[in-house]
């Protein structure tokens, strides 16, 4: 009988020896260890065999199963001792590619054994190592981007971690960086004060972790709440009284957290303060009524059916410029960055360069409608007009140049927003139509007025429309924008309280802010509801304060 040592050996040199692919160097030192093995003194009890044990051998042209008897307990420590004291002697790249080789060789039963033991190995608690190397801002840094769960999760870790992000103020962090990116959230920071908390650096006194980690939980209690007011209708609401002088009835608006600035049939311009609803100030000049408007920091831009454009200073309320141009009246205006776009009845486009409120030149004049353009908006791409003629046209913002034709409505177009790839319009045909700017593609209609809708507004989450029915409609923008969607899911919620039709409105997360030609002004406030607010048909009745000047 062979002993266990020479077995060992024989099946070791054999499995390697059938190894074609092996390389010279690392031959030899396989050689080397295997010849160090056989130089070990035999046992004198090398004849007391362990179990008979099957081995499978991988070489490299096949499986070879190879049936043998492990030595002695004895004689394999020794033999393995001699191997790891020759492997110790090689360098690590030696030794990886001496063990890739024994890998190779072995089973995929073997494989998996070594890889459970690897596994725990290979494992490292980085999050507790980095601050031990004091790097403590790495390990903060990787933690601060987890969403508010996985935060969660991470304090229970284990001490250490919680330690990290405790002295991170990573609760802080998460809900700045929320703040940064979501309007609703920079909304209620606004409107709750705990805005005053954010966006300090940590020499400034500031609460404790545990303080934004109790915070958190109410935000997103407060953004349910406000999502299901939207769903359900429920909201208080303020009514500006205009009480105009001879002709009544509210064209335009435009609002921020101070004031409202509107454009009255009665030819005036009158700013409301948005807290008290006082009027503040009333602007007149215009012959005709104040159809349009846009403000922003300096100026307040006006568009009459008296024809003329006018620029106000937005704070004494003075008229720096009159742009005569269109000949008749200017239905809609857009102006950012430096560029205006104009519209009017007369069938034209007008864009200018906006160098400064005295400075305004007109830089061409874009015609191809068969009717009155009722209608502009426009970004850095392209400028976008719909018009009575039933057509949307899509014109070239760097060279004014004529795009392409959305058709597809059947009678003329009264309102339109356009924001990246998309379109929405409403028209009186009584329906709204979503498109896809860039292919011309009509996506969704939506229907549900019953007469003209006047005007229309949308953000990521909703569509709101107002029409001449005197409602205002509140849709799910992106179940409009799913095919799969029923029609009767997409309209969320009616709003009836106007008398007259609905001429203009804007939305943000928070509120509806609406004007009639009932003349009045109305505020739908979605986050501030009373207790008995009611979800179903007509606000409940309330007593008002009308303010007039």
């Amino acid at each position: 009988m062979r002993t266990a040592t020479q077995g060992w050996v024989s099946i070791f040199a054999s499995s390697f020896g059938r190894n074609n692919n092996m390389e010279p160097e690392m031959e030899d030192k396989t050689l080397e260890l295997m010849n160090m093995t056989v130089m070990e003194p035999q046992n004198n009890h090398s004849d007391e065999l362990s179990p008979k044990k099957t081995t499978v051998f991988k070489l490299g042209n096949g499986v070879v199963s190879a049936s043998r008897k492990r030595p002695s307990q004895c004689n394999f420590d020794k033999e393995k001792d001699v191997c790891i004291q020759l492997f110790d002697q090689w360098s690590e790249g030696d030794q990886v590619e001496f063990v890739e080789h024994l890998i190779s060789r072995m089973c995929h039963y073997q494989h998996g054994h070594i890889n459970s033991y690897l596994k725990p190995m290979l494992q490292r608690d980085f999050i507790t190592a980095l601050p031990a190397r004091g790097l403590d801002h790495i390990a903060e840094n990787i933690l601060s981007f987890l969403d508010a769960r996985s935060l969660c999760s991470a304090e229970l870790v284990c001490k250490e971690w919680q330690r990290v992000i405790s002295e991170g103020m990573l609760w802080k962090k998460l809900i700045e960086r929320m703040v940064r990116t979501d309007p609703l959230w920079k909304g209620l920071s606004e409107r709750h004060q705990w805005e005053k908390y954010l966006f300090k650096n940590r020499t400034v006194e500031v609460p404790p972790n545990s303080y934004y980690h109790s915070l958190y939980p109410k935000i997103i209690q407060d953004i349910e709440t406000i999502e299901a007011n939207w769903r359900c209708g429920r909201h208080n609401l303020q009514r500006i009284q205009c009480r105009s002088e001879n002709s009544k009835g509210v064209y335009c608006l435009q609002y921020d957290d101070e004031k409202i600035i509107s454009g009255l049939r009665d030819n005036s311009i009158k700013i409301w303060d948005k807290q008290s609803l006082e009027c503040l100030k009333i602007l007149t000049g215009h012959t005709g009524s104040v159809l349009c408007l846009q403000y922003d920091e300096r100026v307040i831009v006006t568009g009459s059916s008296d024809s003329t454009v006018r620029v106000w200073d937005v704070t004494s309320g003075e008229v720096l410029n009159t742009l005569i141009h269109h000949n008749e009246a200017v239905l809609h205006l857009r102006f950012c960055n430096g560029l205006m776009v104009t519209c009017s009845k007369d069938r034209s486009i007008a864009v200018w360069d906006m160098a400064s409120p005295t400075d305004i030149s007109l830089r061409r004049v874009l015609v191809g409608h068969r009717a009155a353009v009722n209608v502009v908006d426009f970004d850095d791409k392209y400028i976008v007009s719909a018009s009575g003629d039933r057509t949307i046209k899509v014109w070239s913002t760097s060279t004014c140049e004529f795009v392409r034709t959305l058709n597809g409505h059947k009678r003329g177009i009264a309102c339109l927003q356009y924001r990246d790839r998309l379109v929405v319009s409403g028209s009186s045909d009584n329906t709204i139509r979503l498109w896809d700017i860039e292919c011309g593609a009509c996506l969704r209609v939506l229907e549900g007025h019953e007469e003209l809708v006047r005007c229309i507004r949308f953000d990521n989450k909703r569509i709101v429309s107002g029409a001449y029915d005197g409602k205002i409609k509140v849709w799910d923008l992106q179940a409009a924008l799913d095919p799969r969607a029923p029609a009767s899911t997409l309209c969320l919620r009616t709003l009836v309280e106007h008398s007259g039709r609905v001429f203009r409105l804007q939305f943000d997360e928070f509120q509806i802010i609406s004007s009639s030609h009932d003349d009045t002004i109305l505020i739908w406030d979605f986050l501030n509801v009373s207790a008995n607010g009611q979800s179903e048909g007509r606000s409940p009745s309330r007593t008002y304060t009308y303010i007039s000047r």
